[in-house]
């Protein structure tokens, strides 16, 4: 924490890609949608968003964008180096920006609020206690 503000950092696998996000996060939560599975290999994210002004990238990405379920683009950006998936967003472009928690240098500063995509999720995946169930993607 820097004067009184709660600082989340994190970045990939081999520590070439990182970042530092200051603040709350705007939401945090479960993803089950199936590019999300597929992306993790698993059956689902765990995900925090920040606006883009609380958010510092340090180290070089490499971009991976396909359609979205909104009809429009999701981008997900990987480590050029270990191909760990970071973060979600397009760098200079969007307004918020997507966390995945599983980067997260203090794994313990993630509190799941919400699951999303829930009709997509495997009978097998978690879902967190006390969580707000979407069955898609929240309403602005």
């Amino acid at each position: 924490m820097r004067d009184g503000i709660k600082r989340f950092t994190g970045g990939c696998l081999c520590g070439a890609l990182r970042y530092e996000a200051d603040g709350e996060p705007l939401n945090a939560g479960h993803c089950y949608c199936t590019d999300c599975q597929k992306v993790s290999g698993s059956g689902f994210i765990p995900f925090m968003g920040f606006p883009a002004s609380a958010l510092r990238i340090h180290g070089a990405f490499r971009p991976f964008v396909s359609k979205a379920a909104n009809g429009g683009v999701a981008t997900r950006n990987f480590c050029p180096v270990c191909s760990g998936l970071v973060f979600g967003g397009v760098v200079g472009e969007s307004d918020s920006f997507t966390i995945y928690a599983g980067s997260l240098d203090d794994k313990s500063l993630f509190h799941p609020k919400i699951a999303i995509f829930a009709r997509s999720r495997p009978h097998w995946a978690i879902m967190p206690p006390g969580v707000t169930v979407f069955e898609a993607m929240p309403p602005d």
